[in-house]
């Protein structure tokens, strides 16, 4: 079978799963949205350092809209507040195209009221599905970390802790607006849900604890936010610029799932730009910690296949895999919100399609 998709968006993440996608066998390319006037009217293979495709990127949603698609690679770039993005893929879902996205929609099915309403309703007038798929929303929690508790026959809570270096992150209004960094600690308040930071996310890894509950047969009575930020030691010369002293060099973003009034899940984050304020000097991406009958301690690392000298990471190369991954998932499932299978494993068959 082969895959008509859409790529939507062409940051670093988008543009890796833009390559995975050319570089598939079982993938057609049928459409390319780009935020950029410097990207539109140009292939997508030049975009992507590959070959010409004949697929022309666009910024016209009229175009993307037209277009017949199995499914929307949704990569947009985080925005406050969470749900922003909320106008385009209804409109996506509408057109009978399905949606796969790796910045929330983890399990939208969550939440009550005209949001829920409005998705629901595009995917029953498209006859669509939307889902998320990724990393971290994604990967970590909503898969790994249950699928750990399989050995469990007690279990008392989960922690998902991510160490992210951010130092190389190039985009100044992403790192210091969208991200935080830079900040002057003193007045900011972190768990304040209105700070442009905590608006994008707070939602985001709501939805990720609830699908976490959701697999694991528990109800999720409320979230929590116990989020900490840290000043800089020194003046951090960074790839976005340059952060003072003194201002937040550090995020640790902490989600707390509350069930039966105690804390049974915890999604802990850390964004650094240095490693002073880390638990642990070299830490791993992903550290489960199950506390249970028996403990599961998980330690994960991703990285690049020997001989590689792109540019890309290890961890853009894997949120395009989990893209690829389950985009047979949610074309096959029925129409409507889908939270991620806990399973959404390589397929050799699609491989030598």
């Amino acid at each position: 079978m082969t895959y008509r998709v859409i790529q939507w968006a062409t940051g670093a993440m988008g543009k890796s799963c833009l390559r995975a996608v050319i570089d598939h066998p079982a993938m057609q390319l049928v459409g390319l949205y780009v935020y950029g006037e410097g990207k539109a009217g140009r292939d997508a293979g030049d975009i992507a350092r590959r070959d010409p495709t004949g697929v022309i990127a666009t910024r016209d949603i009229d175009e993307i809209l037209a277009l017949d698609a199995d499914v929307v690679i949704h990569c947009a770039r985080l925005a406050p507040p969470y749900g922003s993005h909320d106008d385009e893929i209804l409109r996506l879902l509408a057109s009978g195209k399905n949606v796969i996205s790796i910045n929330g929609y983890s399990r939208p099915s969550h939440w009550t009221g005209e949001r829920r309403d409005a998705l629901d309703a595009a995917c029953r007038a498209g006859g669509t599905s939307l889902m998320a798929a990724g990393l971290n929303p994604g990967f970590a929690g909503e898969q790994l970390a249950v699928v750990a508790t399989g050995v469990c026959q007690a279990l008392d809570h989960i922690e998902v802790v991510e160490s992210v270096d951010c130092r190389a992150v190039r985009n100044p209004d992403y790192v210091f607006r969208i991200l935080g960094f830079g900040s002057d600690p003193a007045a900011v308040d972190a768990n304040d849900p209105a700070w442009g930071p905590a608006s994008s996310l707070n939602g985001m890894y709501e939805e990720v604890l609830a699908a976490m509950a959701e697999h694991l047969c528990m109800t999720l009575d409320a979230v929590r936010t116990d989020h900490r930020v840290y000043p800089a030691t020194e003046d951090l010369g960074v790839a976005a610029g340059t952060i003072p002293e003194g201002r937040i060099g550090h995020v640790n973003w902490r989600w707390n799932g509350i069930v039966d009034g105690q804390t049974k899940l915890t999604m802990s984050i850390h964004w650094w730009m240095e490693a002073i304020h880390l638990d642990e000097p070299d830490p791993p991406l992903w550290r489960i910690r199950i506390q249970g009958h028996p403990g599961v301690r998980l330690s994960l690392d991703l990285e690049k296949r020997e001989g590689d000298t792109t540019a890309t990471s290890a961890e853009q190369i894997a949120v395009a895999g989990a893209v690829i991954n389950a985009i047979p998932h949610v074309v096959a499932a029925a129409p409507g919100l889908v939270t991620r299978p806990l399973a959404t494993p390589f397929r050799a068959d699609l491989a030598h399609a």
